[in-house]
């Protein structure tokens, strides 16, 4: 008669036991977590040396020149410069994860790039406070809409909203799109490919091709010829003889027709929403 009581006390234990020591392990894994974390953004390693090593073995630590509090291995400190400059400047660490650099995209393309420093980008925005006149005119921004202070350079699109006023934004665009053309309009540097052309090597092709062609000979180059013809004539004709202006106006007629779409449907939805709200009415009107 004593006996199921105690195996359900004793089982009641147990269950007690693994639920402490499933809160137990959780805790444990949300603290390995939040450590990693810790050590990846400071730059240090989570596994413990517990041997002796020697003065030389040591990895050498440098200090981090924005927080003097910060220790930092070598091998990692220009990650870590360069996260902690961020962070010193108000950054978070999803803000720092949206970053790139967009230089990459202009390595290969003839594309002038421009980079604005935080004395570049204070010098465009006060010559243009002190340019503009003191109130408010048609076209043109009054000395009050410039920042008197302007801030560091953002480095993302929320900043740039943020931190800078409209007619900073337009004096920075204005600054860009002078320097580019002034950039466009430099001369390129000769080519000097032909000093390293094999001259002889051309002189001998150049005779080869004097020589008659065999009929073959020309059957090829005419077989080239239709292909590369085929391969530069523009697939979607309809489209490539079209102008930008054409193509633009296109897309907005596509969007155009999209919202009238959906202002249609809005409308139809809250014209049955007044049917039913004035049958509702009309029915407990008639009781």
């Amino acid at each position: 008669m004593c006996e199921p009581p105690l195996n359900s006390e004793v089982s009641e234990t147990l269950r007690a036991r693994e639920r402490s020591v499933q809160e137990l392990l959780e805790f444990t894994e949300r603290c390995r977590t939040e450590l990693n974390g810790l050590f990846e953004a400071l730059g240090w390693r989570p596994e413990l040396n517990t041997d002796s090593p020697g003065p030389g073995s040591e990895e050498p630590v440098e200090l981090c020149p924005y927080d003097r509090n910060h220790r930092v291995p070598r091998r990692s400190l220009e990650r870590h410069v360069t996260f902690c400059k961020l962070s010193k400047m108000g950054y978070s660490r999803e803000e720092q994860a949206d970053m790139y650099d967009p230089s990459v995209c202009y390595e290969r393309a003839g594309i002038p790039s421009l980079v604005i420093d935080k004395a570049t980008q204070r010098e465009v925005i006060l010559r243009a406070r002190a340019g503009a006149p003191p109130g408010r005119t048609e076209g043109a921004y009054s000395q009050s809409e410039y920042s008197a202070d302007p801030p560091d350079p953002p480095l993302n699109h929320k900043r740039a909203i943020c931190d800078l006023t409209v007619a900073d934004r337009l004096a920075l665009y204005d600054h860009v799109i002078r320097e580019a053309g002034k950039l466009r309009a430099q001369p390129q540097p000769a080519s000097n490919d032909d000093l390293y052309v094999d001259l002889v090597a051309r002189l001998q092709t150049d005779e080869e091709q004097k020589e008659p062609k065999s009929h073959l000979e020309v059957l090829a180059e005419m077989r080239d010829y239709k292909r590369r013809r085929q391969s530069y004539r523009a697939k979607n004709v309809h489209i490539t003889k079209k102008t930008y202006t054409e193509v633009i106006r296109e897309v907005i007629d596509v969007h155009s027709a999209e919202l009238a779409r959906l202002w249609q449907e809005e409308e139809l939805e809250e014209k049955e929403e007044e049917d039913e709200e004035s049958r509702t009415t009309q029915h407990s009107s008639h009781r």
